[in-house]
């Protein structure tokens, strides 16, 4: 069994790897944008499960499950280097300190909270997306890519916002930016959808390959069978 891996999959984990770090540093601050409040990492967040989607479909599980485990080792060695930096002494000319601190100091708490919901939410994705698959033998890719999305999304907010701002946030606030996030994490999908179609069938086209996971383990855990 070929365990290389394509240029294209490379930029993708790449890429996804990005989304995923930068998405934990931007939800440490709560946005409002024409009354509806939410986090920054809205901005690149979903990015990632678009990815996911994309990995999946040309791909299958397997190569979702190597991606998803990658970004999660990537979040911690981040989370890591960022705690020493916070614990190292600050030069007595800078002033940058407090802000530096409360970023970087909630990054453990988001990064936990981010990355327990990342897997479950991800690993859901990847799952719906490939049994999916099998299912329709291919067909309805935007029906799959919208339902796996909706699931794992959902899932991912119920998870991440308890977690992450239960004490920092009125619980009615949680619950509106629960359904909220949800919501446009979802639509973000959905209007970039003809975006994804198009980069899932020219990735199909120039790496040649099309999976259909017909005799693979679902188990997250299996990270070795890639």
């Amino acid at each position: 069994m070929q365990k290389s891996v394509s240029i294209p999959f490379m930029l993708l984990g790449i890429l996804f790897n990005v989304c995923l770090v930068a998405s934990n540093l931007l939800e440490a601050k709560v946005i409002q944008v024409f009354g509806v409040t939410a986090t920054a990492g809205l901005i690149v967040f979903p990015i990632s499960y678009i990815i996911n989607d994309c990995i999946a479909e040309v791909w299958g599980y397997k190569k979702a499950r190597l991606i998803i485990w990658s970004g999660f080792a990537s979040n911690f060695l981040v989370i890591g280097f960022s705690q020493l930096a916070v614990m190292l002494p600050a030069a007595p000319f800078w002033e940058g300190e407090e802000g530096f601190n409360f970023v970087f100091g909630m990054a453990p708490r988001i990064a936990l909270a981010s990355l327990t919901a990342f897997l479950v939410g991800s690993f859901l994705n990847a799952y719906i997306m490939s049994k999916m698959k099998l299912a329709s033998g291919g067909k309805n890719f935007s029906l799959r890519a919208i339902t796996s999305t909706l699931v794992g999304e959902s899932a991912d907010s119920l998870i991440f916002f308890p977690l992450a701002f239960w004490g920092l946030i009125p619980p009615h606030e949680l619950l509106i930016m629960i359904g909220t996030q949800a919501v446009l994490k979802s639509l973000y999908e959905v209007l970039i959808l003809p975006v994804t179609i198009r980069v899932v069938k020219y990735i199909k086209k120039v790496d040649g390959t099309d999976v259909y996971d017909t005799h693979t383990s679902f188990n997250p855990l299996n990270v070795k069978d890639i």
